[in-house]
């Protein structure tokens, strides 16, 4: 006998009014409940609730359930104290609201934050009209962001009681064996650009940062929601959430496989310099430039690390989402390429 798909948009829909019912005490209607594509951590669903006993205007809500293959129960966490620490500050993010650790009411844990309506985040979107004349605009605004978020103190904020604090000079080094970690458990076929790489970074290692900050993990125009005149409205996908070197964050924003128009502009709106300029402002911190270019390094390898995850995902059928596949295959020969690049080893064509 078929068994229902437990994160089929309808059968969630339902086990939600359930939810609603026993957590809000009062009786619903959701409809529409919409899976939204993309993410390989978190199965992601707008909703709209109806009460049934009030003629209150529907609200809209963004569920983020953990699928069955998802982050430890920590990372979930560490993102909604993430939006909490940082809604209602320079920092835009989706208000969060209820987090739920049990995994009875939806068959895994989650947790549910406002919908942001009129706003978009698909970066092909982003890279055609009306969003193309706001380029500049967008982009002085992602890399002011991402400065403002390199500042924030994480001890003001309250995360240094959910997120683990290393040694400033043991930055580079943590990441480097979780990311090499992860390749080798994940890659379907030998990886001879990245485990050179990774020699490479083992002998020159980077400065330490002067200080610890809030790293995002995944900072990229795709987590970014823009309005129609160009404004940046929030910061989403805080799952990969942690405390390190800010030049993390940066060098993963500048990725050479975000240059959507085959040029310069990193993350299709900046050229590279002017990204690293904006974002000097905004921190009062300075780009080291050799320590840019380790962290560069790194994000090859750690985004190389995430496409062969995806793959193997989905060659093993823990997803059966065939976006995984294409991730890696799209991206893994343009994740090479960049690495190549920054190690003076790629050959022109």
């Amino acid at each position: 006998m078929a068994h229902a798909d437990p994160f089929d948009p309808g059968q969630v829909a339902r086990r939600l009014e359930v939810w609603w019912v026993e957590r809000m005490g009062e009786a619903v209607r959701i409809d529409p409940c919409v899976r939204i594509a993309g993410g390989a951590s978190r199965a992601t669903y707008r909703f709209v609730v109806h009460a049934r006993d009030r003629a209150d205007a529907p609200q809209a809500f963004v569920l983020r359930l953990d699928p069955v293959s998802s982050l430890i129960e920590t990372e979930r966490q560490r993102e909604f104290m993430a939006l909490q620490a940082f809604h209602g500050t320079d920092v835009p993010v989706p208000q969060p609201l209820w987090l739920e650790s049990s995994a009875q009411a939806l068959g895994s844990p989650f947790f549910i934050m406002q919908a942001i309506d009129g706003a978009e985040a698909g970066p092909l979107k982003l890279m055609a009209a009306p969003y193309v004349q706001h380029h500049r605009h967008i982009g002085q605004q992602k890399w002011s962001i991402l400065g403002r978020i390199a500042a924030a103190d994480p001890d003001a904020l309250g995360l240094t009681q959910h997120i683990p604090a290393l040694a400033p000079t043991a930055c580079w080094r943590h990441e480097l064996d979780h990311w090499e970690a992860v390749l080798e458990a994940d890659a379907l076929e030998p990886q001879p650009v990245q485990r050179a790489a990774i020699r490479w970074m083992r002998q020159h290692p980077p400065a330490a940062p002067a200080r610890l900050s809030v790293v995002h993990g995944d900072y990229r125009t795709g987590n970014l929601m823009v309005d129609p005149q160009g404004t940046l409205c929030a910061v989403l996908d805080w799952e990969m959430v942690h405390l390190g070197d800010p030049l993390e964050d940066l060098a993963w924003s500048l990725n050479r496989v975000w240059c959507f128009h085959r040029d310069e502009r990193r993350g299709g709106l900046l050229p590279r310099e002017q990204a690293i300029a904006v974002w000097e402002a905004a921190s009062g911190l300075k780009a080291d430039p050799r320590s840019l270019h380790w962290w560069e390094v790194f994000n090859c390898l750690k985004g190389q690390a995430i496409w062969l995850s995806a793959a193997k995902e989905f060659q093993s059928g823990t997803v059966t989402d065939s976006m995984m596949a294409l991730a890696a295959w799209m991206m893994c020969n343009s994740q090479d390429r960049a690495t190549l690049e920054l190690l003076g080893r790629l050959e022109a064509a």
